[in-house]
């Protein structure tokens, strides 16, 4: 927003700079007009120290003149000398008794005198050096005979000081100086030689342009860049130069504080302030109440509407309204999803109860038909296939009785398998106990069936090998978690291992149970008597399920009573 409302400062920067380019161009018009106009008064001073010497002729002639002329510059302060020369320019009378003849020696041969004996009716001329105390100028009138002869001149002597301009005039930019110069660009007199002192370079030739009319020009001084301004004083001998600084613009800014930054910087706050209050009560406002909206959406809830957007303006409504729709439009959605997601598993379970019933079916043809066999091995064979059946209808059973139909609780099903194989054996043999202890591990069917199958041919295995000569005994099944291994094991206390144990079919089948979980199973006898069965194989992973929680993967047993350690817990 800041930057959106930043063409105000940049205005305003533009209209200072504008501002202080048409404040130089004033000072520079200013400068040059007080160049000509200081000119203008010096020539009418000199002009009027013509009419003077054109009036003072007659006394120049008298006997007692020096007195009157001296009489008369003590009157004119504006004069040092007043004297009246020959035609060979030799000095015949003076305001200054005192002053020597050699003073005026050289003037003869002066060009300013040589232009009055050519007949020029007055003079301007640089008065010569160290012939006075001050810098000063003649001013000369040429005087005639009554034929028109050349008869001489009479000259007044000017301090430059007296010509030199007024730098306190108020039209005068700041810090303006004024000097006198020669027609070579030498300073003859300033009020600060500091304002006058350049390289050269930039003022080389206004001299000559000045002599055609008053010239402006720019050069570094000594006291820093400065705008110039000269004009022609009268004749060809003496210019006058004025010399002010030329502004920086953060001088200028500071002159004009009040235009160049208050106004605009409390135009810029004021325009911003307003710029926030109206978005913000038109528009960040519903932005925040409807991102509160998307956020509960976010989370899954969709029964909230944004009811309170009716009163926002039309691109809001429109907004809210579209969420609106999203929300109702997702929330049908989802419905229809867990519909048909219940519907599936309720499906699913009727097929899990179905094949489960099969089995069942299939298990009591089979003990129909063991019942009335005579042969007893055929009998046993028959046994050992209705536990395998039993087992398969147990993983189903297992499967729809449970929260999830995707997966089983390993230690879950083994409890109950153990339990279920021991208890249908009960009546045929020497009562055995048990023991289960086992980690818990969501397995999924294809993975929980080969694991079933093992353990049904382990247990008969040792129904029917270890505990063959009716003795009592314990089998004790072990199913723990170690990490990307997993050990299953079916442990008595019977004869021990022999030839018929390893080379029976039961051992064979294990092995390919095994296999199919991708593990080895072998049988181990034991020292104290017995032997374990054992299969080590990859610990499964369960199937994702979207009700599936990883942090709940492995539970601790309810028979060993332990948890799994976190390092050794399977991924999901």
């Amino acid at each position: 927003m800041a930057l959106a409302l930043l063409p105000i400062l940049v205005l305003s920067a533009y209209q200072t700079v504008d501002a202080f380019r048409l404040q130089g161009e004033r000072d520079r018009q200013v400068l040059q007009q007080a160049a000509a106009r200081s000119a203008s008064e010096a020539k009418s001073r000199l002009d009027g120290a013509s009419v003077l010497l054109q009036a003072v002729r007659p006394d120049a002639l008298r006997s007692d003149c020096g007195e009157r002329l001296r009489q008369m510059v003590e009157r004119l302060n504006a004069f040092s000398a007043l004297v009246r020369l020959d035609a060979a320019g030799r000095p015949t009378c003076s305001s200054r008794t005192e002053e020597p003849a050699a003073a005026w020696a050289n003037e003869r041969n002066a060009p300013w005198f040589a232009r009055l004996r050519d007949g020029e009716r007055q003079t301007v001329a640089r008065a010569p050096t160290g012939a006075f105390a001050t810098p000063s100028v003649i001013a000369a009138a040429r005087l005639e005979r009554p034929l028109g002869d050349f008869e001489g001149a009479m000259a007044a002597v000017m301090p430059l000081s007296e010509l030199q301009p007024d730098t306190t005039d108020a039209t005068l930019p700041p810090g303006a100086e004024s000097a006198l110069t020669d027609a070579a660009g030498h300073i003859l007199v300033a009020t600060d030689m500091e304002a006058f002192r350049t390289g050269g370079a930039e003022i080389a030739g206004w001299v000559e342009r000045a002599s055609s009319g008053p010239t402006v020009f720019e050069a570094d001084a000594g006291d820093g860049r400065r705008v110039y301004a000269g004009a022609a004083l009268a004749g060809r001998d003496v210019y006058v130069l004025l010399s002010a600084p030329r502004p920086a613009i953060l001088s200028w800014a500071r002159l004009n504080l009040f235009s160049t930054l208050v106004l605009p910087v409390g135009a810029w706050m004021l325009a911003f302030t307003a710029v926030m209050l109206l978005s913000e009560r038109i528009v960040v406002r519903w932005l925040d109440y409807l991102e509160r909206v998307a956020s509960i959406y976010a989370r899954g809830r969709f029964n909230v509407r944004p009811v309170q957007a009716v009163n926002a303006p039309s691109e809001i409504r429109l907004l809210a309204r579209t969420l609106d729709e999203l929300a109702e439009t997702i929330t049908t959605r989802d419905r229809s999803l867990l519909e048909s997601l219940d519907e599936k598993d309720t499906l699913m379970r009727e097929i899990h109860h179905r094949v489960k019933n099969n089995l069942q079916i299939i298990s009591s043809l089979l003990s129909m038909q063991q019942r009335a066999l005579k042969d007893e091995p055929a009998k046993a064979a028959l046994g050992d296939t209705r536990q395998r059946i039993a087992a398969l209808a147990l993983i189903y059973r297992t499967l729809y009785q449970s929260e999830n139909i995707r997966h089983a609780d390993a230690a879950e099903f083994l409890n109950e398998l153990v339990g279920q194989l021991l208890a249908a054996d009960q009546g045929r043999g020497a009562l055995l106990g048990s023991s289960v202890e086992a980690d818990s591990l969501l397995v999924d069917p294809d993975k929980l069936a080969p694991l079933a199958l093992w353990l049904v041919e382990a247990i008969s295995n040792a129904q029917k090998h270890a505990f063959a000569d009716g003795r009592r005994g314990e089998i004790q099944v072990r199913f723990k978690v170690q990490g990307d291994t997993s050990v299953l094991e079916v442990q008595d206390n019977g004869v021990g291992v022999n030839e018929a144990t390893r080379a029976g079919v039961g051992r064979t089948l294990m092995g390919a149970f095994a296999k199919q979980l991708r593990g080895e199973a072998e049988l181990l006898p034991l020292p104290e008597g017995g032997a374990v069965a054992r299969m080590r194989f990859l610990t499964p992973i369960a199937v994702k399920s979207p009700v599936f929680d990883p942090g709940t993967a492995f539970q601790p047993s309810r028979s060993s009573g332990s948890p799994i350690p976190p390092r050794d817990r399977q991924p999901e």
